[in-house]
């Protein structure tokens, strides 16, 4: 076997082709953009709906919220998903949801200041 011909050091035809489109297809960085005061004012900036649900279970229950909404999937079996899926396609579920979960955070706010 002949050796001499061969130059380790240089790149393949496919070497070369794979470097060309890695470097044509680097991600741009984005820019993330701050936070204006009214976004940060917002309790809902940055929640998720699974885990305001997850904070209503917690602090109410199914129950509690069963009778507070209205809604079959609170009542009846109730589960995260089927909640979560019910409350992503119907506006005004999650809406009472979302008055719901500002009162249960008026709550612990004034629980505090009862307490001092």
């Amino acid at each position: 076997m002949n050796t001499n011909n061969i130059d380790n050091n240089k790149p393949t035809d496919t070497q070369k082709q794979s470097d060309e489109l890695s470097s044509e297809k680097k991600p741009t960085k984005r820019i993330r953009r701050q936070a204006t005061e009214e976004q940060l004012s917002n309790p809902f900036h940055g929640v998720k709906l699974v885990e305001v649900l997850e904070r209503l279970v917690a602090h109410y229950g199914w129950e509690y919220l069963g009778e507070r909404v209205n809604i079959r999937c609170f009542i009846n079996n109730p589960s995260m998903k089927s909640s979560l899926g019910f409350l992503r396609k119907t506006t005004w579920a999650r809406e009472h949801v979302e008055d719901l979960y500002l009162e249960m955070l008026d709550e612990k706010e004034d629980k505090p200041k009862e307490n001092n």
